[in-house]
């Protein structure tokens, strides 16, 4: 044995599935060329039931073979192609355990995800999937649902879900902006849900789409641009709370939207318009005044009031000379100086 031999004896093979004692009588039975149970025993200074169990684990990995007789004898496979054989089992084994890295990765991370104390908020881009979360919420609400109702609309402004939350007890506080009646409210269905309960308020302008459910959850839009549909549904409870934070805000300085409807089933030519020095705002008065202090334009007042401008550009003139002001903007705050709105 030359000293090649020697030194590569002395290192081990790490063959798969075989231990140290495994590989020694490999290699005895390698150098051996044939070789009995009971040789190799005597060799390696092994009890022979010991030598025999791990020939025939040799024999299973295909690295040895058995030649049957009355007394067998055994002689190792040619390495060149048995320890090949087991390296490439081995490779393929280490690429099956590399692909299946993907999947146990994603089972970990579902499962720290679905133990973590954090609140989760995810992104919705389908107008399908926001009309549904829209939908999802009203019926989840136990408490207080909140609201900014303002255009773009993914899904009908109103629905009958609304209708059967209120009748649990919900308390239903929504904020319109004048658009929202340009496009998705009228006056007949905001004062029919706010005679089954909803609070609403209205107001010039609203900077974001926005639901808060019980203080919990909340859906909020991130776009504005009519058909981009973007929004966030998130737990995260600092958010929720700023959010809240923000519709507080809001709902302070909005004015009560039954100030500004319109008197129901009323025509123009039976309808009274006194003088504010005199008789005090009618609520045709106080209509017009909410209205202009959101910043409704004079048509859209009138349309909603159903008069003419004509008449709206008057009363509009007599209201803010009775009540000593020279523009909408200073009528609105002695209105509200006065409590009228």
């Amino acid at each position: 044995m030359n000293g090649r031999d020697s030194a590569q004896d002395d290192k081990p093979l790490d063959l798969p599935g075989v231990d140290d004692l495994g590989e020694s009588v490999y290699l005895a039975v390698l150098m051996a060329g044939r070789i009995r149970a009971r040789e190799v025993a005597a060799k390696l200074g092994l009890d022979e039931p010991t030598t025999i169990a791990r020939l025939e684990e040799l024999r299973s990995a295909g690295l040895v073979t058995r030649l049957e007789s009355a007394d067998p004898e055994y002689s190792a496979v040619d390495p060149r192609f048995a320890v090949r054989a087991l390296a490439e089992q081995l490779s393929e084994q280490t690429q099956r355990l590399r692909e299946a890295i993907p999947a146990l990765a994603d089972h970990f991370d579902a499962a720290a995800t679905s133990s973590a104390d954090v609140p989760q908020s995810i992104f919705v881009t389908d107008p399908d999937a926001v009309a549904g979360w829209y939908a999802r919420l009203q019926h989840q609400a136990e408490r207080e649902f909140l609201a900014f109702d303002r255009p773009p609309y993914v899904a009908a402004s109103f629905d009958p879900f609304e209708s059967a939350v209120l009748a649990r007890g919900v308390q239903w506080r929504a904020i319109y902006t004048v658009s929202s009646f340009d496009q998705g409210a009228t006056w007949d269905e905001v004062g029919a849900l706010a005679e089954q309960g909803e609070q609403s308020r209205i107001t010039d302008d609203l900077p974001i789409k926005l639901v808060v459910v019980d203080r919990a959850v909340a859906l909020v839009s991130l776009s504005l641009e009519p058909g981009e549909v973007v929004a966030l549904v998130t737990h995260a409870l600092p958010l929720v709370a700023a959010l809240c934070t923000l519709f507080e805000y809001e709902w302070a300085r909005a004015v009560p939207l039954t100030a500004a409807a319109p008197p129901r089933g009323l025509p123009e030519t039976t309808r009274r318009y006194p003088s504010p020095q005199t008789d005090g705002p009618s609520s045709e008065d106080l209509s017009i005044l909410t209205l202009m202090a959101v910043g409704m334009k004079d048509d859209a007042i009138a349309r909603r009031l159903g008069i003419s401008a004509r008449t709206l550009r008057r009363r509009s003139q007599e209201l803010m000379a009775g009540l000593g002001a020279s523009n909408r903007f200073q009528a609105g705050v002695e209105a509200s100086r006065r409590g009228w709105i």
